[in-house]
Formats: structure tokens, C-alpha cells, sequence
């Protein structure tokens, strides 16, 4: 891939990750301050905050390999996060969806391995359950890895329309 100049490049989308960075860090502390460790408080009968404490991956995923996890995690998050801005420089801004959903991808994995450097695991505190159906608990961060997950996809999905259109 050719250099494309900063001020044109997807870095533009940097400050969209570093804000979202922002308020997972300030939502995490805020809870973690606020909410008694497993204490539930509902906002919406199918919402509640709920402070848990998540040492593993997604839905607890490895939460009892002895440790170890924690720095895999650690380990991954900075290659990805890294990966990402590095890779950012070289699209163009023009590449919305692409840049703004691996901002987002970015600004999750940061947000979770600063838990985990800093505690040791992920504050989660978003619960979301419909009747008896629950879904493990989330926070900012996992909210912009799937985002930027989806936008990813959808970016994708897009290109492929416009490729067909134009063969």
C-alpha cells in the first residue's frame, strides 16, 4: 500500500476511538466506585447495572485458567490495538466504516487490557435480560468491539454490492 498523508489518512478516526477509550475508562470507574460489587440496580425492566468483575474473554471465557489469560489478553489486545492504528495510517479517510470500525475495535481492546493491567480483570456492568433470559454482563469497551465488529462486516458487505455492480 502506497503512504497516505496523516491529515488524509484513517488516523482522522483516531480521536472517535480515544473518545469511546474515554468514556469506557470514566463508565468503569464510575460503577466501580459507585455499585457494590455484584449489586444490581434496574433502570429498565429489561436493563440493570450490575458491577462484576470478568477475568476472562468474552462471557467469562478462560476466567479459570489459573492466570495465564490475563496476560495472553494483555498480549493480544496491544498487538491488536497496535495492529489497528498501524493499519489505520494506511487507509484513507474516505474508507468510513472501515476506519470507524476499527477505531472502535481499537478503543475496546485498549479499554479491557487497561483493566486488566491495571486490576487484573475487566469491570462488566451492563446486564441485559428479557423474562429468564440473560445475557452476560458488558461494558463500553465490549459495546465497541462488536460495533466495530459489525460495521466492519456491514463495510464489507457494501464493497462487495458496489464490485458487483460495476463488473
Amino acid at each position: 500500500m502506497s503512504e497516505i498523508p496523516v491529515a488524509q489518512s484513517g488516523w482522522r478516526w483516531l480521536p472517535l476511538g480515544l473518545a469511546l477509550l474515554g468514556l469506557d475508562q470514566l463508565t468503569k470507574w464510575l460503577v466501580a466506585r459507585s455499585v457494590a460489587l455484584y449489586e444490581m440496580i434496574t433502570l429498565l425492566p429489561v436493563l440493570d447495572i450490575t458491577h462484576a468483575h470478568n477475568v476472562g474473554a468474552a462471557f467469562n471465557f478462560l476466567a479459570r485458567a489459573g492466570g495465564w489469560q490475563r496476560w495472553f489478553f494483555t498480549a493480544l489486545a496491544l498487538g491488536v490495538g497496535g495492529g489497528i492504528i498501524y493499519y489505520l495510517r494506511q487507509l484513507s479517510r474516505a474508507q468510513s466504516l472501515q476506519c470507524a470500525g476499527l477505531s472502535l475495535i481499537a478503543a475496546g481492546a485498549v479499554g479491557n487490557m487497561i483493566d486488566r493491567l491495571r486490576l487484573g480483570y475487566v469491570v462488566d456492568f451492563i446486564h441485559v435480560h428479557w423474562g429468564s433470559a440473560e445475557f452476560p454482563s458488558f461494558n463500553v469497551a465490549d459495546s465497541c468491539i462488536t460495533i466495530g465488529a459489525g460495521l466492519m462486516i456491514l463495510d464489507t458487505l457494501l464493497e462487495a454490492r458496489r464490485n458487483r455492480t460495476t463488473s
